[in-house]
């Protein structure tokens, strides 16, 4: 149950983060920049958006440093947020899964999939982490 919670959290947090800051990112910089450029500008940001958010659900649900409990908070948020990205196709594009993969942009979808993965991994590597 903790990890449901925890990883229901996580995910609420990375997903506002990425809401605010494709607020900046799709009115301002796609026109300027073009949709890769602007994507792979936002991933740094995102990335700590990541880190800071798993600490905190780290500390605030004081997450055991065992790797199957961070693992499934990770997992949990992972699985939220894929559902939620494909929701958000449905509903506002008309696209399917299928469709939506399809249109993203080899490059800055491939660096968002990475992004993905660190997303699920972060729990556990912060613990890798902070006992070295």
């Amino acid at each position: 149950m903790q990890a449901l919670k925890a990883g229901t959290l996580y995910f609420v947090l990375v997903f506002g983060a990425g809401f605010l800051l494709g607020m900046v990112r799709v009115p301002f910089l796609v026109p300027r920049l073009g949709a890769r450029v602007a994507e792979l500008i936002e991933m740094p940001l995102m990335v700590v958006a990541i880190i800071v958010a798993a600490g905190y659900i780290i500390r605030r649900f004081a997450l055991p440093s065992i790797g199957i409990v961070r693992l499934a908070v990770g997992v949990v948020a992972l699985a939220l947020m894929v559902i939620a990205e494909l929701s958000f196709a449905l509903l506002l594009q008309g696209q399917s899964a299928v469709q939506y993969i399809a249109s993203r942009d080899p490059v800055s979808g491939t660096a968002y999939l990475i992004t993905l993965v660190l997303f699920a991994l972060m729990p556990v590597i912060l613990a890798r982490v902070r006992q070295a």
